[in-house]
């Protein structure tokens, strides 16, 4: 039996209505659930610097809440920018940079977490002067860098290098020394949702988001990013900026 018009607007009136459910629920985890998380988070902060007289069994649980609520807000930091990339809600505003800046920002901003896990960062930047959005390549860069903090192992090593590439770009390096990916994994790395068969190795969760973040990221202002891989030695990423944006 043919479908009528009224059966066609009802489809359309259950698809808006389905559409309308999910942005509410993203709304909901990006507000109502992030405000308590970073309240949490703040508090285990100020819980590390003022306990001295704890004993390090506390100590160490500390430690423990930290990551796991940081893990939580950088879920919903995915899940949020998942939206508005999927809307095109990204908007660009180009500003004088230097690259040495990003990548200072990218190293405290890991530093704690890479700390605790026993994981070494090695940085090597030059001074390259960019006209970019800040936000957008810090976000691919942090991405990058999480991820590869995610899937390291204590005792490890990431190397974290940036330098001119080629007249007009510049080249971020991050290089690990995890499990890196399964041959037939590698073409899916910037796909979203993609889970593959490296787990975290400090009970982080994953939302299979990250890579594709990144690399939405840094599209937007005109860069690319790649992946060379090494199954069971690691994987390095290779982000290629241009140093200027319209």
């Amino acid at each position: 039996m043919a479908s009528t018009p009224h059966d066609t607007e009802d489809l359309l009136r259950q698809i808006e209505s389905l559409q309308e459910e999910k942005r509410q629920l993203v709304s909901i985890v990006s507000h109502d659930i992030k405000s308590p998380l970073n309240r949490l988070y703040a508090l285990v902060q100020l819980m590390q610097l003022v306990g001295d007289n704890l004993t390090q069994e506390q100590k160490d649980y500390l430690e423990k809440m930290h990551i796991v609520v940081a893990d939580g807000l950088d879920m919903i930091r995915n899940l949020v920018d998942y939206r508005n990339i999927e809307n095109n809600r990204i908007e660009l505003f180009p500003e004088d940079l230097n690259m040495q800046s990003i990548i200072q920002q990218t190293v405290k901003n890991f530093s704690g977490i890479a700390s605790k896990k026993g994981i070494t960062l090695l940085v090597d930047s030059e001074n390259i002067k960019l006209h970019t959005d800040r936000q957008c390549l810090q976000r691919a860069v942090d991405t990058v860098l999480s991820n590869a903090l995610k899937f390291s192992f204590e005792g490890k090593k990431i190397w974290i290098k940036a330098n001119p590439s080629k007249p007009g770009t510049a080249t971020i390096t991050i290089r690990d020394e995890a499990l890196g990916f399964k041959p037939d994994e590698l073409p899916h790395v910037f796909e979203k949702f993609r889970k593959f068969s490296a787990r975290p190795t400090g009970g982080e969760s994953s939302t299979g988001l990250g890579l594709f973040i990144a690399k939405s990221m840094i599209e937007k202002i005109g860069g690319s990013i790649s992946c060379v891989n090494e199954e069971g030695v690691g994987a390095t990423f290779n982000i290629d900026v241009p140093t200027s944006v319209a």
